[in-house]
């Protein structure tokens, strides 16, 4: 099975919100042009034929405003025809307006958003108000039949409270992806709300054992994930995956770079859409050099590890950005990786290889009551979808 083809589309590198923990926000950043998207689908029209997923990210990419989205969509959709593209787009829902919302459902676009859970918790960690903009925007966004879904960050100080974060989630009914705060790479104080791999792996067993007891109440699109990579034996989301030459991000002037991660660093620079680069003029840029790199590092660190096969040494930038002079290890987040891939893998082959009766499957979700619920129903589950 090939990796999915992945393109982002960065229109601006501004955002309005100020995160505490944010790891990159330019404030008065240019907006992308539509001879910049037009120059976009003249490059993809000859790069490559598979299905596209577009994602539009930032930054803040509402900044652009209506008139870019109602333009640039249709470039997109009628110039990659032949790739069936399809989108998404990530953003805080803050600059939400009924133009905008009925835009992206003319295309069905699903929206990724962020709530850090209750409203006094996620305005102490992206600022005061963060949470009543972006609820207003998520009202907007389902009034016109918009799928959204929340990217909850937890830091070093809310991991504390993630019963009453797990709680909120449940309650409001909303499906969480969780991400661990990052070192940020603009502050004193890179570590000050960094969570600790060590935590972070705790964190997702403890989210692994609240899946699977709330099945139908609560979805944990991490724990799916995961739950996925053991099972199918393959990375399937792009921190577990080969996102190299796969994934792409093209910044707001029309560069082009390994993932959105790294837009606006010039060093990362691989090319740019107004020259339509082959994969092969990218594979001669520094930046696609120093990402395999880490591919090659991976083949020999992580050549004993079991997990390899699906987890392939995490992220590439969390192991780069530390040091981006010298490359001296995998994911820092491997410790967690390691802790919830161990606990996916013992409970599964528990389960599967416990010598079940003859009639019952092994995806049976049927488990004694002194212990906890089977992973393979979630897995079921998720299969199944």
């Amino acid at each position: 099975m090939k990796t999915p083809f992945h393109i982002m589309i960065i229109p601006t590198l501004g955002c309005p919100s100020q995160c505490h923990y944010c790891w990159s926000s330019e404030e008065g950043s240019p907006v992308m042009t539509l001879d910049t998207v037009k120059a976009t689908v003249s490059w993809l029209s000859g790069f490559r034929d598979d299905p596209l997923t577009i994602t539009f990210h930032g930054g803040e990419p509402l900044l652009a405003g209506p008139g870019f989205f109602r333009s640039a969509l249709p470039i997109l959709a009628e110039g990659l025809s032949k790739n069936t593209p399809s989108f998404a787009i990530q953003t805080n829902l803050w600059r939400m307006t009924d133009d905008i919302a009925e835009i992206l459902a003319q295309y069905q676009i699903p929206i990724g958003s962020s709530i850090d859970g209750p409203e006094v918790l996620t305005n102490s960690q992206r600022g005061e108000g963060y949470y009543q903009k972006t609820m207003a925007g998520y009202e907007i966004a389902r009034a016109h039949g918009l799928e959204v879904r929340f990217i909850c960050t937890f830091t070093n100080k809310s991991v504390r409270e993630k019963e009453e974060i797990v709680r909120f989630f449940r309650e409001k009914g909303f499906t969480l992806k969780l991400h661990p705060a990052l070192p940020s790479l603009r502050s004193e104080e890179p570590q000050q709300w960094a969570l600790p791999p060590e935590e972070y792996g705790e964190l997702l067993v403890y989210l692994l054992d609240q899946a699977l007891e709330n099945q139908g109440e609560l979805e944990i699109m991490n724990i799916n994930d995961l739950c996925r990579c053991v099972f199918t034996r393959r990375g399937t989301v792009c921190t577990y995956a080969d996102c190299m030459a796969n994934t792409f991000a093209i910044g707001p002037d029309g560069s082009i770079y390994p993932c959105y991660r790294f837009v606006g660093m010039e060093q990362w620079v691989m090319g740019s859409v107004y020259d339509s680069p082959s994969i092969d003029d990218l594979s001669h840029s520094d930046a696609w050099k120093k990402m395999h790199e880490f591919k090659e590092y991976v083949d020999k660190a992580c050549s004993s590890c079991r997990h390899m096969p699906y987890c392939r040494g995490g992220c590439p930038y969390n192991a780069i950005a530390p040091d981006q002079e010298r490359l001296s290890g995998v994911d820092p987040h491997c410790i967690a990786y390691k802790r919830i891939f161990d606990e996916i893998s013992d409970r599964m082959n528990e389960e599967m290889f416990a010598a079940p009766p003859a009639f019952m499957s092994p995806f049976s979700s049927a488990h004694k009551p002194d212990t906890k619920p089977g992973i393979m129903s979630l897995i079921h589950r998720i299969v199944m979808k």
